[in-house]
């Protein structure tokens, strides 16, 4: 195999320490001998949650010389506990060793830009490969074979059981619940995520009345025994009495019937979308990518589409999905929904003249009207977040997942990682908390006069009675713990490397087959090099007089089988987004460089 570059892998480190190992603390030198992959996530980003499930298959065909080690490295304050690490690391079921690393010092040391990135590290301790995005599960799988083979000739590779060593497991009705709606006959369906069913409780919100899907992943229509899912979310009544699920990591929508027990398929391939794909047709033959909740709104149910940040509809009368607000580009701008930038919506909830949103990533509520235009109520961005009432302009949620519309206009706010209820009223601006010491809230459902929360790291739905007056809650603001970048002034030039993986090469069949797009918050900070191009790299030009700010690069390339023996050969699309965080100094780098694949050869 080709000659690499040999870069000594770094300790791993972490103040929260490991998980999944028995108490073990492992190290490098325990590794020695096996292929490790590093996937260095966070718990809050859909995308890291794609490749946990991208990474299933690798990890059980290569169990005996590979060791995935999750390297949890949190965006939020909340993702800094390690009880939300603990519970995390269950919600998803991480099956391999987890560290825990609240002060980003493993995060440091590898010099990772972006959540998610992949590196491999070989049986002799050497980091050989770096990958920061979705899509690059059959690169590390053609490099572990070549690593396998490479190395069992040398006598270096140790086969055998892993360090993983499963959690006991935990006897509860529901298990890290995600959505609940109440049915006609006033009992509760819940979404029960982690067991990958559909739960109904009585009117008192406790006790089972049945379960809907085996409780084992997959993708099977049919009667409620037999059905399965994968990781639901979103729930919706339609007009007829039957409720739309988002089947999150099927990304597919489903639908169940009270009255016979039957689920059946209505959107989706059961594949995840990649930018190129449809974004309209019929809604059986084009992919979607993690649905997170779902609502009837204008004659059609609405589609928090959390993996590409966008909007979705699925219109049930002819049968057709299109995508309906967003770019695909990560962050927060309003306007017309087609030029509207989102950043993981997970929650929706409708009124009679508009949609509220609840979008995870920017902590922020905001609203589509009936004309097709996005609005922010509350939120400023991807890097700001916190605790703080009062005036909307100036209020702070953290990573909220859940809105409610509440009787008299204004909205609930399942403020999850505060562990708070909220309220934001339209009327007059201001935004209070109506409940705190919740565990993870992720929805909420009016009942009368009470509302129903969803409980989702307690287990459980509580019901709450809405207060006459707001909880008082001393103020918290918070900024990212991930360090800004110290660029110079002036020119900067903009490298995203990529390597295409072994015996593959960039597909140029119909086009170019990269694509770059830069833009900033805010947008005074560029001078020049904002917009779309196909080359990888780019001079970037920043602005005199703005020293802080945020580069948003979006990089895409697709890669295909370099044999001309095959008729067919496979492709594959590598992606990432990333924000980088800038400071602006005399002393600071004039290059970025940004690792799509491979290793930056200049770093």
């Amino acid at each position: 195999m080709a000659s690499r570059a040999r870069v000594r892998a770094p300790e791993l480190i972490g103040k929260g320490g490991w998980l999944n190992t028995g108490d073990k603390d492992l190290t490098l030198s325990d590794l020695r001998g096996r292929i490790v992959v590093l996937d260095f996530w966070t718990f809050c980003c859909v995308n890291c949650l794609h490749v946990l499930d991208e990474l299933r298959e690798l990890e059980e065909r290569h169990r005996d010389t590979v060791v995935i080690v999750g390297v949890h490295s949190p965006k939020f304050v909340h993702e800094a506990e390690h009880q939300a690490v603990v519970d995390a690391v269950e919600r998803y079921e991480v099956e391999h060793p987890v560290l825990d690393d609240p002060e980003l010092a493993t995060w440091k040391q590898y010099a990772v830009r972006a959540w998610p990135t992949l590196v491999v590290i070989d049986p002799e301790g050497y980091v050989v490969a770096q990958h920061a995005g979705e899509g690059h599960a059959h690169a590390i799988e053609k490099l572990v074979a070549e690593l396998e083979a490479e190395h069992e000739a040398k006598g270096t590779l140790r086969r055998g059981d892993g360090p993983y060593v499963p959690p006991e497991p935990v006897a509860t009705d529901l298990r890290f619940p995600g959505k609940a709606l109440q049915l006609p006959g006033g009992s509760f369906l819940v979404s029960d995520t982690t067991r990958h069913q559909l739960v109904e409780l009585a009117e008192d919100g406790e006790s089972v009345l049945r379960r809907i899907g085996t409780g084992e992943r997959g993708l099977a229509d049919g009667p409620a025994e037999r059905a399965a899912f994968s990781e639901p979310q979103g729930l919706a009544l339609l007009p007829d009495g039957k409720v739309i699920v988002a089947d999150t990591v099927n990304h597919a929508l489903r639908v169940f019937d009270p009255e016979s027990g039957e689920v059946g398929t209505v959107a989706g391939t059961g594949k995840q979308w990649w930018q190129g794909s449809p974004t309209e047709g019929h809604a059986r033959e084009v992919d979607l990518s993690s649905p997170w909740d779902v609502a009837y709104f204008d004659g059609r149910v609405w589609i928090a589409m959390a993996g590409v940040h966008q909007l979705w509809t699925y219109d049930p009368e002819t049968g057709t999905v299109r995508a309906a607000a967003g770019t695909t580009n990560e962050g927060l701008v309003d306007g017309p929904a087609a030029e509207a930038w989102f950043a993981q919506p997970s929650g929706l909830a409708a009124t009679e003249d508009r949609l509220w949103i609840a979008d995870s990533e920017t902590s922020a509520v905001r609203w589509i009207d009936r004309e097709g235009v996005v609005h922010t109520a509350v939120g400023t961005g991807l890097f700001d977040f916190g605790h703080r009432d009062g005036a909307a302009g100036q209020a702070l949620l953290q990573h909220p997942l859940g809105v409610t519309a509440l009787s008299d206009g204004s909205v609930a706010v399942s403020d999850t990682y505060n562990h708070a209820l909220r309220r934001f009223d339209p009327a007059t601006g201001e935004v209070t908390t109506l409940a705190t010491d919740l565990r993870e809230p992720s929805d909420a459902v009016l009942v009368g006069d009470d509302i129903v929360v969803v409980e989702s790291a307690r287990h459980r739905l509580t019901r709450l009675r809405l207060p006459e007056e707001a909880v008082r809650v001393e103020s918290v603001a918070h900024r990212t713990q991930r360090a800004a970048t110290e660029v110079a002034p002036g020119r900067l030039r903009l490298d995203v490397v990529f390597q295409a993986p072994a015996g593959q090469k960039l597909d140029t069949r119909y086009g170019p087959s990269t694509r770059l797009l830069v833009s900033s918050t805010p947008p005074e900070l560029l001078a020049e090099g904002e917009g779309a191009d196909t080359d990888l790299g780019r001079d970037l030009v920043l602005a005199d007089g703005v020293t802080e700010g945020v580069l948003h690069v979006s990089a895409m390339a697709a890669s295909c089988d370099d044999d001309p023996d095959i008729e067919y050969p496979a492709c594959h699309v590598h992606q990432q987004d990333w924000g980088v965080p800038v400071t602006v100094t005399p002393d600071g780098t004039a290059r970025l460089g940004l690792v799509l694949a491979g290793l930056d050869s200049e770093a």
